[in-house]
């Protein structure tokens, strides 16, 4: 059986619909780990989690991870809830506005609501359930990473979120390379690190969300028995045009 994992996909539903059916091909039995920020900035976050809740009733093992887009996203709900009756005077709490401006508003359209308190519960409580990391034999997988100035890099949950820079220490990671998404980087660097013995870590985000940035623009996919690396341009987006000054 074989082990997929996909990074960040960002609302990107026909991208990634056709890295799995066209590109994986996954069969009953195989596992696909997502690493979390699925949602967000793209056009159909409301699809890609219908999507990713709907493969396990084909026989694929999924395993979709918590990133800080869910994290956010969660927050600005529980937050409006809080609010009660303020918010019929208009008052938003800072945490909607932080989610809404960091591509929230895109999640919210693609549910046909005007506020993220509309959003049925059930997306909601599915997101709570998202797990944030995964122990393979060689792999540790997360969104973010891991805070190694804790004696339990585990104990540190905001961290695999949300943490971008941080120096690994070997030792605690008991012979594993880590996989993760959260920070864009470009293909020839992902290229080059997943190819090396050296790094210990891979990061897979290649920023499926800019096509138009060139280095970036893709939905990858790693599958960690073969070490086979698959890479779709995004089919959601179209690349904003380049502006010249003159």
């Amino acid at each position: 059986m074989k082990t997929w994992v996909i990074p960040d996909v960002h609302g990107c539903i026909k991208t990634l619909r056709y890295l799995v059916e066209t590109m994986i091909m996954p069969v009953r039995g195989d596992s696909l780990i997502l690493l979390g920020d699925i949602i967000d900035r793209g056009p159909d976050s409301k699809g890609v989690i219908d999507y990713v809740m709907s493969l396990p009733k084909k026989g694929i093992r999924v395993t979709a991870l918590c990133g800080n887009h869910e994290e956010a996203m969660i927050k600005a709900f529980d937050d409006v809830l809080k609010g009660g009756v303020m918010q019929k005077f208009g008052f938003q709490p800072k945490s909607v506005k932080e989610w809404r401006a960091f591509g929230g508003d895109a999640t919210i359209q693609s549910f046909g609501v005007q506020d993220v308190s509309d959003i049925p519960i059930e997306y909601i409580n599915w997101l709570r359930e998202r797990p944030l990391y995964v122990k393979h034999p060689k792999f540790l997988i997360v969104h973010a990473g891991f805070n190694f100035k804790k004696d339990d890099i585990f104990s540190d949950t905001h961290s695999m979120k949300w943490i971008r820079d941080y120096d690994i220490d070997p030792k605690k990671l008991d012979g594993r390379r880590i996989i993760h998404g959260h920070v864009p980087v470009t293909l020839d660097f992902i290229f080059m690190i997943y190819k090396s013995k050296t790094y210990h870590f891979i990061d897979l985000d290649n920023g499926v969300y800019m096509p138009g940035r060139p280095g970036y623009g893709n939905l990858l996919a790693l599958e960690l028995n073969s070490m086979e690396l698959l890479v779709q341009p995004n089919l959601d987006m179209e690349a904003e045009p380049e502006l010249h000054k003159f």
